[in-house]
Parts: structure tokens; C-alpha cells; sequence
């Protein structure tokens, strides 16, 4: 089974559970792991991949139990890197329905430093650049370049979700789509969420989009669309994957649980070929990680809550 690096934030989610979605009117926050890319390395390693996460984590309290959690899912954390900048936090609120609002606070996760002995490791494997603090400059930024560079160069299969955050973008949503460009035409295949498929495209309609982001390069498109499933475009086709019905009480982490389970079953390849070739193959596939994203969604938390490989057998 191939490996797969994971780049990105590793943090701290303050979570204020059953408080409604504004956070200005929540009073007890619950401390829990997340970040996106350790969320998918997580996702993986809990299904019995081989999940490795790249990020850096203050050298605190908090990096120290988030590191121990990542260890404890059974991730690769030996290159996670440690910064005397303290661990970056996001503080989360949640409605009854599972909806949420989000205020980042960051600190480590932007000091990760390339590393070039990475290199010899990186052939025939996969890369996922998930973060959703990469873009906002500093060393990660400048890191998560290279990283795509290297994917390119030693024949990776390469994987992105722009994890958009309008708190994180606001008024600046145009430098988010400049940046996020190079990655959609570079990577094979890219994960959106509604929104971010339009945004990034500039199109309402989303077989449009589609076409657009093909067109940039990615050769295989996911969009999810919640309760709704997922649309599969790739090779000329469209259809959209239902999911299955649950009773949310927590969207955090769904499209992380998401892309790590298509990202476990594509590492469980003998090679790259059919993903590209056979659409019902990776609708099989999309259908599966459809069933992990919603299963996430039924916990608080998006680490706790990211399914084992007996959950989805049930």
C-alpha cells in the first residue's frame, strides 16, 4: 500500500457544541485536534492506509497533545516539525443542524520548513495538499510550492482541496483563486466543495465549472454537495454519487473524512492507471468515501468521529 504525505496545519479546534452557529454567543468550548491535512492522514490511517503528516506545531501543551493524537491513529508524524511560535487554534461554534462558524488564531502551522531529504521517499506514493492555511503566505506557502514541485518531478499521483475559509479570505477572495490555480492544473485530482468550485471557476452552474477546472488541467473533479452526495467529473462524464441519509450533528471534518477514504482506496492500488481510465471504478470509490464523509458527521469532532474500515463494512 503506497503512502500518503499529507501537508498543512495540524490545530487546535475550540469547539463550542449545541451554542447555535455565532460564536460571539457561546460560553464553554470543548478542546479537540484538527486541521485539514491531519484530518485526511488521520481519515487514512484509521481505515488501515498509510497516512503521513508534514506540518509544524508549537512547542507547547497543545502541539504535544496534538502530535500524541495524530501517533495515536496510527499517523507517521516523523517528519512533523516543532517552532517556539505557539500552536495555531481555531475556535469552532456549532447549531443543532451540524452548521458551524470559524475564528483562526494561527501561529506554528506557517513556520514548516521544506525538507529535501524527503525526496528519495516521494516516487510512486501520493501527495495531498489540503490546507486550508497554506495559501496566506510565510515558510508553508513557500513549502507547499516545492512540495508540488517534487510531486511532479518523482511521478506522484497528487491530490488538492483549496479548503476555503471566507475568514481567512475575506476581500481578498480574487488572490485566493490566483493562487489556487497552479495546483488545479498540476494536480490529478481535486476536491471541491460547492462554493469552491464556483468561486474558483467564476461559474454558477456546476457542469460549467467542471469544464472550466478541466480545462485549467485536473484531470479528475469531486465536488461534494453534502446530504446531496458527491459529482464525479472526469473523462468526459458527470454523474453525481448519492450518499447515504444520517442524522448530522457535526459537518466538521466530513470532506476531510471524504477525501482521505477515496485517497486510502486509491493507495490500495497496485498503480495510478485505472484511476484515470475507469469511471465506475472511481465511482465505487466516490460512493465509499460518500459513506466515511457522512459517517463523520454523526460525532462531535472531526478526528474521534472519522470512520474505522469496520464502520463502513456495516
Amino acid at each position: 500500500m503506497k503512502k500518503v504525505y499529507c501537508i498543512g496545519e495540524l490545530l487546535i479546534d475550540f469547539v463550542a457544541e449545541r451554542q447555535g452557529s455565532d460564536l460571539s454567543k457561546a460560553n464553554v468550548f470543548t478542546k479537540k485536534a484538527g486541521g485539514a491535512p491531519a484530518n485526511v492522514a488521520c481519515a487514512i490511517s484509521k481505515l488501515g492506509g498509510n497516512g503521513v503528516f508534514i506540518g509544524c506545531v508549537g512547542e507547547d501543551p497543545f502541539g504535544k497533545f496534538l502530535l500524541e493524537t495524530l501517533k495515536k491513529e496510527g499517523v507517521d508524524i516523523s517528519l512533523a516539525q516543532l517552532s517556539k511560535t505557539f500552536t495555531t487554534l481555531a475556535f469552532v461554534s456549532l447549531s443543532e443542524d451540524g452548521e458551524r462558524d470559524f475564528v483562526f488564531s494561527r501561529g506554528a502551522d506557517r513556520e514548516l520548513k521544506y525538507n529535501p531529504d524527503l525526496r528519495k521517499n516521494l516516487p510512486g506514493n501520493i501527495l495531498h495538499l489540503g490546507a486550508a492555511t497554506a495559501l496566506l503566505g510565510g515558510p508553508l506557502e513557500k513549502t507547499y510550492t516545492k512540495y508540488l514541485f517534487d510531486g511532479l518531478t518523482k511521478e506522484m499521483f497528487i491530490s488538492f482541496d483549496p479548503n476555503f475559509r471566507i475568514d481567512l479570505w475575506k476581500e481578498d477572495e480574487e488572490t485566493f483563486i490566483k493562487k489556487c490555480m497552479p495546483f488545479v492544473e498540476k494536480s490529478h485530482l481535486c476536491k471541491f466543495s460547492l462554493e469552491e468550485a464556483q468561486l474558483i471557476s467564476g461559474k454558477e452552474d456546476l457542469h460549467e465549472a467542471c469544464d472550466v477546472l478541466h480545462k485549467a488541467g485536473t484531470k479528475i473533479i469531486t465536488v461534494t454537495l453534502g446530504k446531496d452526495g458527491t459529482l464525479l467529473s472526469m473523462n468526459g462524464t458527470k454523474k453525481v454519487i448519492p450518499s447515504v441519509k444520517v442524522a448530522p450533528v457535526d459537518t466538521t471534518g466530513a470532506g476531510d473524512s471524504f477525501i482521505g477514504c477515496l485517497l486510502y482506496q486509491i493507495s490500495d492500488l497496485g498503480n495510478f492507471e485505472p484511476v484515470f481510465e475507469d469511471f465506475s471504478l472511481v465511482e465505487k470509490m466516490v460512493a465509499m468515501a460518500n459513506k466515511a464523509g457522512a459517517i463523520t458527521t454523526t460525532n462531535y469532532g472531526a478526528i474521534v468521529a472519522l470512520p474505522t474500515k469496520e464502520d463502513l463494512e456495516k
